[in-house]
């Protein structure tokens, strides 16, 4: 026997820094928030969030976990741990179905799902994301400094990088036969002291989690302290696809096409984060989530307002 869906007024989907943002704001107007999460932020690979003004330094698992702590103290606030795999409806009704098969309803959808990181396919790079493979200088670039760095290039956006990363350390950037910088970004290089190697890399080597140098595809090696990348990435979940939100190209892959107040092109769904983003960071999530969090607890109250009318 079908049993009926359980009614909430909003459903967050992803527990991270946008979603807890979002399901916090929606819970403090009192509203009867689902928070769905499977437990695997795209941070989780990093011993150490920076830039979180106050809590810089603090280990990811410890900022999200006190962060699900005091959103759980509101009474209108539940958790599910599992993964959304479907999604349906229109503005006022969806219905998300969940793996273990269950299904919930709500008014409002925030979606907050991220994105997922297509690291390249080199020996000890996997290995190492998150502590001495990284992406981003701001948020990991104070603790590599002065030591030899390097750059991968993944993307035409590869050169920029280069030219970014020469502020923590003497940098090399290794092509790979693909990502030549132009003439511009060539005299740049130079004149920043920026050595460019464009023999591919094979492996990465170093002691556990460490790096210590490259492996070049004609046997010769390149010390190396810590090495940036910038990967490709692939939205972590289908569902915006599913309810029909409308998708933008960014420089490394799709993102939720969303305007000021985070609402996406479907009604009633909005959507926070990484993967409605083009340019990513925790503060950045942290911002969206809460306004999106605030223009779903906005678009309750017009409903409502509507239904009172009779419209």
């Amino acid at each position: 026997m079908e049993t009926t869906p359980v009614r909430h007024d909003a459903i967050v989907v992803g527990g991270s820094f946008a979603g807890l943002s979002a399901a916090l704001m929606l819970a403090r107007a009192r509203k009867r928030v689902l928070l769905v999460d499977a437990g695997k932020p795209r941070n989780r690979f990093a011993a150490e969030a920076h830039g979180v003004i106050g809590h810089d330094g603090t280990p990811p698992q410890v900022l999200l976990g006190n962060a699900v702590a005091q959103l759980m103290a509101y009474p209108t606030v539940a958790l599910k741990v599992g993964t959304a795999t479907g999604a349906s409806g229109h503005d006022g009704r969806f219905t998300v179905t969940l793996d273990d098969g269950e299904r919930v309803e709500a008014s409002k959808l925030v979606l907050a799902t991220g994105v997922t990181d297509l690291l390249p396919d080199i020996r000890g790079v996997r290995e190492r994301w998150g502590s001495t493979i990284l992406h981003c200088p701001y948020c990991h670039g104070f603790e590599v400094a002065d030591r030899p760095l390097g750059v991968l290039g993944t993307c035409a956006m590869s050169t920029h990088q280069a030219l970014l990363i020469s502020e923590w350390g003497p940098t090399t950037y290794f092509t790979q036969g693909r990502f030549a910088p132009d003439d511009g970004e060539w005299r740049q290089m130079q004149a920043l002291g920026i050595t460019i190697e464009t023999t591919p890399v094979l492996a990465v080597e170093g002691a556990a989690r460490t790096m210590e140098r490259v492996l070049l595809e004609d046997g010769r090696t390149v010390a190396l302290g810590a090495m940036f990348l910038a990967p490709a990435q692939e939205l972590t979940s289908d569902l915006a696809i599913q309810l029909g939100c409308e998708l933008d190209s960014g420089p490394l892959g799709p993102f939720v096409k969303v305007d000021g107040m985070k609402q996406t092109s479907v009604p009633g769904v909005f959507a926070a984060g990484d993967l409605a983003a083009p340019m990513q960071s925790a503060p950045m999530a942290l911002a969206a989530g809460q306004m999106a969090g605030l223009a779903a607890h906005r678009a309750l109250m017009e409903e409502a307002r509507r239904r009172l009318a009779g419209d």
